[in-house]
């Protein structure tokens, strides 16, 4: 691998300057030690918290969230230095944010998904100092999303729900990207605009800002490693910056023999940018980058020049109870899942999403519509001055993500103006001004790159596969939710004709059967089927990920193809049953044959079995007796999918076992069963890490599900036992209902742990069972897998 700089005003020399010392920029946590009161409380104290924090812990169904003020506080001390910088950097506060250092106000700033940066070196004092902020969440149609919450169909939850760092630099440093304020510059900004196997080069932007009151010598190195950790350095001439002044050095860069970043081989880099001045490392900035070609062409989307029908999903960033106060781990779980259901594409639905998604995202090989906050919801001129702040904002914060590949500039089902939509694509292309960067809008509009209308915009039943405008492509945005909730959609209609209007929708909980969640199934597997028909359609993404809640409702939206607390149901393995058996991701991940039943096998349960497999035939066994082996079945249903759902029918029931086996050339390659549950017996206590083990110095949440099961550990489908979880040792805490009654056979608590230096140990008990009442769980760092 070779790797060769330039910079674009001179030539570039590596060369020696001497010694140099390290005395360089400190990133450090600031979410420890908090204070927090509401101003609804009656009472006045303080609590002590950690950030990420919500405002209020809300119900499982929330339909009357907290919105008022609230106010966080924490005593801090720093060593003082006059030749230092000194920021706060936060993440997201949702949504309007007041912040006071000693009692003097330095910073407001609107808006609840976007980080903002808060200069308070001037404000400290040497010994001791106390920061106050006041955070609103009440409905402001001047800021995004702008609709009051009654309406919005989503939950902003208040506080200081995402991190906080205090950074600390010299005078002379490299720049926030949003801080700047600067048209497509900032901080650093990377972009490989020529890209193949054999060679990639692009440039790196460096934004500096000098607050000495003389001018300074410096120049920049470059340390850029590999995913097998080859390192190579740089440095670039020695360069003037002027006193109280920024500037922007621009450098160009070219590799041979690239390694690219796919959704299958997610290569990434470590760019390391160092400031040198008096041979000392002033300041020195991170950053993860990939390498890849994006670009649509004339018969569709293509990714590193190979051609590639994007599927994905919609997700929302929210937690039962926690709503959107998640720590990093629990983001990257969140991602984790979405790859191993089958998706390599995820829509930010519907406003930018936390840092260590989109980090999880570039890591995992996830494509992604980054997209602005907004829903069904138009203001005033200030609102939409704010609305192109924020486009702006999320460029700024996102543009080195190899995982973004289209940018929502517009406000999702929405009746725009033409002139704003002509500003939104603006700004968005001043801030990305390379080719490989697609705007996107739910509108058909000339404005924009690609076309995402939702599919139940078009009309049944070619919905949008005749599309075929101003050569414009077109990705459907969301599929499979409201055509079936609202417009009884659906190509089989005499399927359809016998089913009620609550058994036809794709809004089914687990609770509800399997009936009516393998109608949900086959919702989203006709959609998709369709989808794939469309002579421009570059790709989907179905709604929705996760069940999630609406702010205003009894009840969940229940069309995630898992449950709120992440358990998957049918149409999880119809999706992850999509991905060729051929396709080996790495060890975290779920890849290969895959072979899922969906069917409990009950006495209620359907004859007609259905099992979600990718491989060429199947055979099932009832009570080791051949039922048959065959291939999948196609119709007009399923002739445009990658694997069919293979469809058995039995002539009746009998209790037992039903086994599947996978075969791919004829060779059995995976194998599968379910059985008959037998009486309830006990207890089976398990938690859920997907591959991200649980944060040893730093608060995290996960689940723990607590199933129902006979004697062999065969889940109890019909459960609905009640259930209390009880922590019996370790620095832990639960949140949730508790005790809680079981649906479809578990119960699911949030343990959230504060640090796992010694173990924590969990007990569930339920009176309802007669025998084994209780399980025990013992979570500690040696436990993890």
């Amino acid at each position: 691998m070779k790797f060769i700089l330039r910079n674009l005003f001179f030539v570039m020399f590596v060369f020696s300057i001497g010694k140099i010392t390290a005395q360089s920029r400190s990133k450090v946590n600031f979410g420890s030690d908090w204070e927090f009161k509401r101003e609804d409380k009656t009472t006045s104290n303080w609590e002590k918290i950690t950030i990420p924090h919500t405002a209020k812990i809300e119900p499982l169904v929330v339909n009357n969230q907290f919105q008022g003020t609230c106010w966080y506080k924490k005593k801090f001390k720093i060593a003082n230095s006059k030749n230092k910088k000194v920021f706060l950097y936060f993440e997201g506060v949702m949504q309007e944010a007041d912040v006071w250092i000693n009692d003097k106000k330095v910073c407001n700033h609107k808006g609840g998904y976007l980080p903002f940066t808060v200069d308070i070196s001037s404000f400290l004092k040497s010994k001791g100092n106390i920061i106050k902020v006041k955070v609103n969440n009440e409905d402001n149609s001047e800021f995004l999303p702008g609709k009051p919450l009654k309406d919005l169909d989503f939950n902003y939850y208040g506080g200081i729900y995402r991190n906080v760092y205090l950074i600390t630099t010299d005078k002379l440093y490299i720049t926030n990207s949003i801080q700047a304020n600067k048209k497509a510059s900032g901080g650093i900004y990377i972009n490989f605009d020529t890209i193949n196997k054999n060679k990639a080069s692009g440039t790196v932007q460096v934004h500096l800002k000098n607050e000495y009151a003389d001018e300074m010598n410096a120049l920049l190195k470059f340390i850029l490693t590999n995913c097998e950790g080859d390192k190579l350095e740089f440095k670039s001439s020695e360069f003037v910056i002027d006193a109280n002044s920024d500037k922007a050095i621009m450098q160009n860069i070219m590799l041979d023999n690239p390694k690219l970043w796919s959704i299958l081989k997610p290569n990434l880099y470590n760019l390391e940018v160092q400031v040198i001045a008096n041979n000392k490392i002033i300041d020195s900035y991170y950053e993860k980058i990939g390498i890849r070609k994006s670009e649509i062409k004339e018969d569709g989307y293509y990714l590193n020049d190979e051609k590639l029908y994007i599927t994905g999903t919609n997700q929302h960033q929210e937690y039962p109870y926690l709503g959107y106060a998640l720590s990093d781990e629990a983001q990257y779980r969140d991602a984790i899942k979405i790859k191993n259901a089958g998706f390599d594409f995820v829509r930010m639905s519907h406003y930018p999403h936390a840092e260590a998604f989109m980090n999880a995202c570039d890591e995992l090989g996830i494509l992604v519509m980054n997209s602005l906050t907004g829903w069904q919801f138009f203001g005033n001129e200030i609102f939409q001055k704010n609305a192109i702040q924020d486009i702006r904002d999320m460029a700024r914060r996102d543009r080195n993500h190899p995982s973004v590949i289209f940018w929502e500039a517009s406000l999702n089902e929405t009746q725009m103006t033409e002139s704003f939509m002509k500003e939104a694509t603006q700004a968005l292309k001043e801030e990305l001004p390379f080719s490989h960067n697609y705007s996107a809008c739910w509108i058909d509009n000339n404005n924009y790159d690609i076309f995402i209308p939702a599919r139940q915009h078009g009309q049944a039943p070619d919905y949008w596969t005749k599309y075929n405008k101003a050569n414009r492509k077109i990705f459907i945005a969301e599929y499979g939710d409201w055509e079936y909730y609202a417009q009884n959609a659906g190509f089989n209609q005499k399927e359809f004709a016998n089913l009620k209007e609550d058994e036809r929708t794709s809004r089914q909980l687990r609770a509800h059967g399997e009936k009516r969640l393998l109608q949900q199934a086959y919702n989203f597997q006709e959609a998709a089927n369709s989808n794939r028909k469309g002579i421009n359609t570059i790709g989907e993404a179905n709604w929705v990920m996760f069940d999630y809640n609406r702010g205003y409702s009894d009840d969940l939206e229940s069309s995630g193809i898992s449950d709120i607390f992440r358990i998957p149901k049918f149409a999880y393995s119809f999706y992850q049953s999509q991905r060729d058996a051929n396709v080996i991701l790495d060890t975290k991940l779920t890849s290969g044959p895959m072979l899922t039943i969906a069917n409990n096998w009950t006495a209620t349960s359907p004859l007609n079995v259905t099992v979600y497999s990718n491989c060429d035939e199947v055979a099932l066994y009832l009570n080791e007796v051949l039922v048959a082996k065959q291939k999948p079945s196609i119709n007009a249903n399923s002739d445009e999918l990658k694997h069919p759902p293979f469809l058995f029918k039995l002539d009746k029931f009998i209790p037992g076992t039903l086994r599947a086996e996978g075969y791919i050339n004829d060779k059995k390659v995976i194998s599968n069963f379910v059985k008959t549950p037998k009486s309830q017996s006990k207890i089976e206590l398990v938690y859920d890490i997907s591959s991200k083990p649980i944060n040893p110095d730093a608060p995290d949440m996960i689940f723990v599900y607590a199933k129902i099961t006979d004697e062999s550990g065969t889940i109890i489908p019909t459960a609905t036992n009640e259930v209390t979880f009880t922590i019996l040792e370790g620095n832990a805490e639960l949140i949730g209902e508790n005790p809680v009654k079981a649906e479809a056979g578990i119960a699911t608590i949030i343990l959230k742990t504060k640090n796992l230096k010694k173990s924590v140990k969990v007990m569930a008990k339920s009176e309802n069972l007669q025998l084994n009442n209780s399980s025990e769980l013992v979570l500690g760092s040696e436990s993890q897998k």
